[in-house]
C-alpha cells in the first residue's frame, strides 16, 4: 500500500468570493501509518483548523495582515490570504487517533493505521 492509497487529494469548489490558496503538502507513509506536512506561512495556530468527517480531511488557515496604520489600501492581493485543502482518507486510516503539531508555519499531521491495517506478527508454535 502507498500513500496515495491512504490519502487523496480532492478538488473542491470554494464557495466564497474569495478563493484559497492550496497549501503545499507531503504525505510520508510507514507500516503504522502517514504523516502529512503541510506548509502554511503566516498562519497563526488560533487561525488554523483541520477538520475530520467520515472520510474527508480539511485544512484551513488565515493569515491576518494589518494594514500600516495611516495607510489605506489601494491594491491588495496578501491582506488576508487564507489557505485551505481537503482530502480524502482511506479507510485503513484512523482519524479518531491522529495527533497535530504545528510549528513555524509547518503542520505535522500523524494519522496511524486502524488496528486491522497494521502488520502483526503470528506467533508459530512447535508441535
Amino acid at each position: 500500500m502507498n500513500a496515495n492509497n491512504s490519502m487523496a487529494n480532492r478538488s473542491q469548489e470554494n464557495t466564497s468570493a474569495e478563493a484559497a490558496l492550496l497549501p503545499p503538502v507531503d504525505v510520508f507513509e510507514d507500516a503504522s501509518g502517514i504523516t502529512l506536512l503541510a506548509d502554511l506561512p503566516g498562519v497563526p495556530k488560533e487561525n488554523l483548523t483541520l477538520q475530520l468527517e467520515s472520510d474527508s480531511l480539511t485544512i484551513e488557515g488565515e493569515v491576518r495582515l494589518a494594514t500600516p496604520e495611516g495607510m489605506e489600501s489601494s491594491h491588495a492581493e496578501v491582506r488576508v490570504p487564507r489557505y485551505r485543502r481537503v482530502f480524502s482518507l482511506s479507510r485503513e486510516l484512523d482519524g479518531e487517533k491522529s495527533v497535530a503539531e504545528f510549528r513555524h508555519g509547518v503542520l505535522k499531521l500523524r494519522i496511524p493505521k486502524a488496528e486491522h491495517a497494521q502488520p502483526r506478527k503470528i506467533e508459530i508454535s512447535v508441535a
